[in-house]
């Protein structure tokens, strides 16, 4: 049982979680399973999930101005965890919804 589509993620700043859907290997084309994670239990996986994507700005090194876009959530580390986090809590795997 592994993930075989992440289909949609987003990052809740207010609530620090991920809402995520996903379709298991198991899972026909018609299903999709939905939940939300807190980043706390991903960082206590050791999975630092948020990216903060940085742009830098100018050709001069010592006068390049720098800033943070939104930060964005590393869809394969996401992944990763969530395949290890349902193997150790299956219980917490969400059961399949009909689209």
């Amino acid at each position: 049982m592994e993930i075989q589509e992440l289909i949609f993620f987003y990052h809740h700043e207010n609530s620090n979680t991920v809402e995520v859907q996903f379709r298991l290997n198991i899972d026909s084309e018609d299903e999709i399973r939905i939940d939300q994670i807190n980043l706390k239990e991903a960082a206590d996986f050791g999975y630092d999930l948020i990216v903060e994507d940085v742009e830098s700005y100018g050709d001069d090194e010592e006068y390049n101005s720098y800033w943070f876009d939104e930060s964005t959530i590393d869809e394969d580390n996401l992944i990763s965890f969530l395949n290890e986090y349902y193997i150790i809590y299956p219980e917490k795997l969400p059961k399949s919804e009909i689209i």
